[in-house]
């Protein structure tokens, strides 16, 4: 006990923190969708074709979160929303720890860079397969760290990983990003400034091209072969998911949520134009590149978290040793010091805990539940189950699908699936578009549940030969007459 100073309590205190940041209610709608192939997957096996709609059943379809789902719903399994929740904040600690270790600087400085860091990456944080993709970048990063800055060659690692991540999730494409950054940098680096401190050489930078080209290789090992290496292109060709879905757009700044990637970033080249330490190059390159990233989509905004994190401690440990700040920093201390401490590691910890439990609250929990997802409708399904095919709204067809598994759903969040095309006529009817008809009549409707007060539900409202057969705040479910009632 002897040994836990201050610095070492402040290491335990931040990543409790972290994960009592990162735990959260688990109820983001993709989730299910998530779930659902996870079981289908144990039940029946690798997923190529769609076996969950009614409006794509048979349709190719690359489930690249295969492994990530099987995981997730393991832990569904093992401890259900709590376990979600345990889950999403383990991963986001995890992530964090790696970042940590591609810091620089004493506890101090890494705990103020850390806590920063994960309030930006926190608006990406959910249970869903996006979060072991936050982990491998952030051990990537790690990886690279060792070889630019601790003369460890660890890069073989890199395509082990990397066969892995291709089996896990698309986001393997954010290890490319950092690998290509590297080499961009590097090469900069020694055009403009070969004899800079921590320049990777010409020889290393042939390395880091051979382990990316190696890298791109592992990554056909996976049930879909090659047709895997496309998925990220396929994904960010969807004009749908950048018009519509929130997490592909560029952030609201005007939104809280969004500030703690507006203070890391001023942090970063703030600090960076405060100390002596010239901006390395392929920092330059990893920061900007992501920031850009991060403007352009704001699930980007937790890549630049990981990029920029360690980059901001290597300027405050700088501007720190120029003038002399922290200098003092108790290595022992005595038995009472020791007992203060752990006192106070103690304390932090009994409050993130009893955070962590106040946020899986029952009465909290249901109301989240019930604010997210329509549940109540689900229940009067149960009780009163419709016949034929089903037009549902978009953001519950993950919930659907796994609450109501021998309903096939019209659409969900698998955005790579249905397409432009398909998303947009959808979108155009749902809003209430003249074009309503035409799609209940190509596929058959027999019964809709959508939003209440959306521009479909009025139009069925006042269509002939539809019956409003249930309705809260929520939800509203509308059935064909010709159906028995």
């Amino acid at each position: 006990m002897r040994s836990l100073t201050i610095e070492r309590a402040m290491g335990v205190i931040t990543f409790a923190l972290l994960f009592a940041l990162a735990a959260r209610i688990p109820v983001d709608t993709d989730t299910w969708w998530h779930l659902r192939s996870g079981e289908h997957i144990l039940q029946n096996g690798i997923i190529y074709t769609d076996p969950f709609s009614h409006s794509m059943a048979g349709e190719a379809w690359i489930d690249h979160s295969w492994g990530s789902q099987i995981i997730l719903y393991g832990v569904w399994q093992i401890g259900g929303l709590f376990g979600l929740m345990i889950y999403t904040a383990g991963l986001a600690a995890l992530g964090m720890f790696f970042v940590w270790k591609a810091s620089t600087g004493n506890n101090y400085l890494r705990a103020f860079a850390l806590i920063l860091g994960a309030t930006a990456a926190a608006v990406f944080w959910s249970p869903r397969p996006q979060m072991i993709s936050f982990v491998m970048s952030a051990v990537i990063l790690y990886l690279i760290h060792l070889f630019k800055r601790e003369n460890k060659d660890r890069l073989w690692l890199i395509p082990i990983l990397m066969a892995i991540w291709g089996n896990l999730h698309a986001g393997f494409s954010i290890g490319f990003i950092f690998l290509i950054g590297t080499i961009g940098g590097e090469v900069l680096a020694n055009v403009f400034n070969p004899k800079g401190e921590h320049v990777i050489g010409w020889k290393g930078i042939r390395k880091l091209i051979l382990i990316t080209g190696v890298s791109a290789a592992a990554l056909v090992i996976n049930p879909y072969g090659f047709e895997m290496l496309r998925v990220p292109f396929q994904t960010v060709g969807i004009d749908v998911l950048r018009a519509e879905i929130v997490e592909w757009q560029s952030p609201n700044f005007q939104e809280r949520q969004t500030w703690g990637f507006i203070f890391l970033l001023l942090a970063v080249y703030g600090a960076a134009g405060a100390s002596k330490k010239r901006l390395d190059w392929t920092d330059f390159a990893l920061t900007g590149g992501t920031a850009f990233l991060a403007m352009m989509t704001g699930r980007n905004i937790a890549v630049f978290a990981v990029a920029a994190t360690p980059v901001l401690t290597y300027h405050l440990a700088s501007i720190a040793a120029e003038r002399g700040w922290l200098t003092g920093i108790v290595r022992t201390v005595t038995p009472r010091m020791a007992r203060l401490n752990l006192a106070l590691v103690v304390v932090i910890v009994i409050v993130c805990v009893l955070k962590v439990l106040l946020v899986m609250e029952p009465i909290t929990l249901q109301a989240e539940i019930d604010r997210m997802l329509p549940r109540r409708a689900v229940e009067f399904i149960r009780d009163n189950p419709p016949q034929g095919h089903m037009l549902n709204a978009y953001n519950w067809g993950g919930y659907l699908m796994y609450a109501l598994p021998e309903y096939p759903v019209f659409v969900d969040g698998r955005t790579d699936l249905y397409g432009d095309e398909f998303l947009s006529a959808y979108l155009r009817a749902a809003r209430g578009g003249d074009n309503w008809r035409a799609l209940v009549d190509t596929y058959a409707i027999d019964w809709v549940l959508v939003e209440t007060g959306s521009g479909l539900a009025e139009n069925l409202l006042r269509e002939p030969g539809w019956r409003l057969a249930y309705h809260d705040e929520q939800a509203s479910l509308y059935v064909k007459e010709t159906q028995p009632s």
